[in-house]
C-alpha cells in the first residue's frame, strides 16, 4: 500500500477516512468508508453488532492496518505515522483494560505512566479527572469493586489522563444502566466544551440523537451520514404509533396481516410505516378490535432515528434482493 504522510487538503478535519477498507479473508468488514469529522465535533458511528464499527475504530486508532484506502487523525496518517497518532488520541475499547486489584487512583496513575505523563503536576491532573468523573469519593476503592457505570467513568478518566485532542469511544455505555448512561454523556458534553473531538460508536439510537452528526453503517458500508435531524428527513412514508397493553402480540399479528407495511416494536409501542396512512389506520383499528387487543391510541408521529435506520435497512435489503434476483 502507498500512503501519503499528511492529509492532502489545507482544511484539515480532525478525522478523515478515504475509501477505508478492511478485509479478513473473504469477509469485507469495512467497505470503502469515506468520512470527515471536524475538530470539536461529536460524531456517532451507529450500527448493529457486526456492522464494522469496532474494526473502523481499530484502524483509526492505529491498532489495525487497513487492507486498502487511507485515514488521517489530526493530520497524521494511520499507518505511516501511527506512533504520532497514539500521542494525540484517547481510546476506550469495549473491553477497556482496568486492573481490578488496583484502586481507582492507582489505575489512573498506571495509564499516566503508560502515556509518559511527568510526575510533576500529575496529582493535580488526576484530582481534576476524579472530580470531573464524580469518582473522588471512590479514589481508594479497588476497580474490581466498582459498578458497571463507575468502571466506564474510570475507563474514560484513564483515556483522558494525557489530555488527548481526539477521543475514540467504542460502545462506551453498552450494558450500563440508564442513569449511568446519562452521567457518562454529561461528561462527554463537558469535554466538547473544552474542544475535544469525540468519535463514538453505539448501538443505542437514542444516544445517536445526541451527536452533531451520525454515520449509519451496515455490513461495513456507510448507508447515510448527516445530522440526526436531516437523517429523519430520509424517512419514507408516515409513521403510525400504536399504544396497546399487548404490543408484542399486536406487532406479530399485524406483520402477518398488513404485508407491505413495515411493523416494528419501539420500546413498548408498535410503529407502522405506511404510504397510505388513512387506509392503514382504518385496517389496523378494525383488525385489533376483531382480535380483542385493546387499542389505547393510534396516531401519526414524527420519526425517531430508530425508524429511519429500520427504513434504510429495509430499502438496502430490498435493493440487494433485486440485485441478486437479476
Amino acid at each position: 500500500m502507498l500512503h501519503s504522510a499528511h492529509y492532502p487538503d489545507n482544511q484539515m478535519p480532525a478525522i478523515k477516512l478515504d475509501s477505508l477498507t478492511k478485509k479478513f479473508g473473504d469477509l469485507t468488514a469495512v467497505s470503502a468508508l469515506n468520512l470527515a469529522v471536524a475538530e470539536g465535533e461529536l460524531f456517532g458511528l451507529v450500527g448493529s453488532d457486526g456492522a464494522g464499527k469496532t474494526t473502523t475504530m481499530r484502524m483509526l486508532t492505529a491498532i489495525m492496518e487497513p487492507t486498502a484506502g487511507d485515514a488521517w487523525v489530526m493530520g497524521h496518517h494511520v499507518v505511516s505515522e501511527a506512533e504520532a497518532i497514539k500521542e494525540e488520541i484517547g481510546y476506550m475499547s469495549q473491553r477497556f483494560g482496568l486492573y481490578p486489584d488496583l484502586t481507582v487512583k492507582e489505575n489512573i496513575h498506571f495509564y499516566a505512566d503508560i502515556y509518559g505523563l511527568p510526575r510533576k503536576g500529575r496529582e493535580t491532573k488526576i484530582d481534576e479527572l476524579l472530580s470531573f468523573s464524580n469518582l473522588t469519593p471512590f479514589r481508594e476503592r479497588k476497580a474490581g469493586n466498582l459498578s458497571g457505570g463507575m468502571k466506564q467513568k474510570l475507563g474514560l478518566a484513564c483515556a483522558l489522563v494525557h489530555t488527548p485532542k481526539v477521543l475514540f469511544l467504542d460502545e462506551p455505555t453498552n450494558g450500563v444502566d440508564p442513569v449511568s448512561r446519562r452521567d457518562f454523556w454529561r461528561i462527554l458534553y463537558n469535554l466538547l466544551k473544552e474542544g475535544v473531538t469525540i468519535f463514538v460508536s453505539t448501538a443505542y439510537l437514542d444516544e445517536a440523537d445526541r451527536c452533531n452528526r451520525v454515520g449509519l453503517v451496515h455490513n461495513g458500508r456507510l448507508l447515510a451520514c448527516d445530522s440526526p435531524e436531516n437523517l429523519k428527513k430520509l424517512m419514507r412514508g408516515t409513521i403510525l404509533e400504536i399504544r396497546t397493553p399487548r404490543p408484542r402480540l399486536a406487532a406479530r399479528l399485524l406483520r402477518e396481516k398488513l404485508g407491505e407495511v413495515s411493523v416494528t416494536l419501539s420500546g413498548d409501542k408498535v410503529h407502522l410505516v405506511t404510504d397510505d396512512a388513512d387506509r392503514t389506520r382504518e385496517a389496523t383499528a378494525d383488525f385489533l378490535q376483531q382480535r380483542d387487543i385493546p387499542l389505547l391510541s393510534l396516531r401519526a408521529v414524527e420519526p425517531a432515528l430508530e425508524d429511519v435506520v429500520v427504513s434504510l435497512l429495509q430499502q438496502t435489503t430490498n435493493s440487494e434482493g433485486q440485485t441478486h434476483g437479476n
